[in-house]
């Protein structure tokens, strides 16, 4: 089961993970949350991050601990 979020308005939001390739060739995941369950969501929140939301939208991000 992906993991969920639900912010203040009462929205449900999934986390999801993508590995992207940077321009020197590095590759770094990212993390980014969407209203509906896409490949790549995850289970449970990655070791180090909290969620956090946005004050105006409402849009949760993650945020190092």
């Amino acid at each position: 089961m992906a993991y969920e979020f639900k912010n203040s308005k009462g929205i449900t939001y999934y986390l999801h993970s993508r590995e992207v390739s940077l321009k020197g060739g590095r590759k770094q995941t990212i993390y980014y949350f969407a209203r509906e369950i896409r490949p790549g969501a995850l289970d449970a929140l990655p070791e180090g991050f909290k969620v956090v939301e946005t004050p105006k939208t409402g849009m949760p991000i993650l945020k190092k601990i």
